[in-house]
């Protein structure tokens, strides 16, 4: 279980990508029914460190925390900084004791410094996934992902998406009905998909009124247990399926399908932690064929089978 979470700030650190995981990690909400975390914002000495943004903060103490933390941490810094060999070998120690090891934008780079990112999949921002390549050819590097989760290994994309990878390490750790609380709470979507593109191009149309697919997407969260084609929902939308195909991933970032079945499995999720129907009951109610469907798409999403995942959080919400 996630209980205590140490974050290695480097000299010029970025704020926001700081304030991503204080907010996430460092809020205490348990008196709202939240997990609570240990939070320790770590730097090499203990002493004050610059931020991009010039102001200096001053951290909760040394990297002594970093030793017995559940999940460490990296936010993002300038890439051409040198990282102190310390901080280094926190990171690796961290990584050998199966502590999650996380990094938002370019603290990937620093990962990898520490030899962490070699034969695993990663990613950071778009901007810079060509350099982390060149620098450490023998990652894996996923160009345009949100965030990418590699066992215990987790890799975000710039600024938001790092609220992207937080909220998946939440869901992973302590169910699907945490996470979309937290994440109405923080006001920000429940939950994009680590493989969802790192920008949506949306066209703009001459016309003051274009048309969207909004409506079409709020009628399928409500009708996910549908068997829908994308003819079908084209038709819906009264576009041709071509069109609809490319304005759909313009808008969302991802194709039908794939959007399509990463909202039936978050379904299929929350009703395994909070009900007590039969995995071929879950399939039904999420719009997959059958169960062996469900199995399917589930375990590759998930990591995990159905069954694992509701003895996981069997303990950890009331079924009803």
């Amino acid at each position: 279980m996630l209980r205590s979470v140490a974050v290695i700030a480097l000299d010029r650190v970025a704020p926001f990508e700081l304030g991503v995981l204080a907010e996430v990690f460092g809020t205490d909400r348990t008196a709202d029914g939240f997990p609570g975390y240990r939070f320790t914002v770590c730097t090499v000495d203990g002493g004050p460190v610059r931020t991009s943004s010039g102001f200096h903060l001053t951290p909760h103490g040394d990297l002594t925390a970093v030793d017995e933390a559940d999940l460490v941490a990296v936010p993002a810094h300038p890439r051409d900084s040198p990282v102190p060999p310390a901080a280094l070998a926190a990171l690796r120690q961290a990584a050998e004791r199966d502590a999650y090891v996380f990094s938002v934008c370019s603290g990937a780079f620093v990962l990898g410094a520490a030899g962490l990112l070699d034969g695993r999949e990663c990613t950071a921002h778009w901007a810079h996934v060509d350099e982390l390549r060149q620098r450490y050819p023998a990652a894996r590097v996923r160009c345009n992902s949100l965030y990418v989760a590699d066992g215990r290994l987790i890799t975000s994309a710039g600024t938001a998406a790092g609220i992207d990878a937080c909220l998946h390490l939440v869901r992973q750790e302590h169910g699907s009905a945490i996470a979309t609380r937290l994440a109405r709470r923080m006001v920000v979507p429940p939950h994009r998909d680590g493989g969802q593109s790192q920008y949506v191009e949306t066209p703009i149309s001459s016309e003051p009124e274009a048309q969207t697919l909004e409506p079409v997407l709020q009628w399928l969260m409500g009708h996910l247990n549908r068997s829908l084609t994308v003819d079908d929902l084209a038709a819906r939308a009264d576009m041709a399926p071509r069109t609809f195909a490319r304005r759909f991933r313009a808008e969302t970032g991802t194709t039908p399908h794939d959007w399509l079945t990463n909202q039936r499995v978050l379904l299929a999720r929350r009703l395994l932690e909070e009900t007590r129907l039969s995995v071929e009951e879950v399939a039904g109610r999420t719009g997959f064929s059958d169960a062996a469907a469900l199995r399917h798409h589930f375990t590759r999403r998930v990591g995990t089978t159905p069954n694992g995942y509701r003895i996981t959080f069997r303990d950890r919400t009331p079924a009803r």
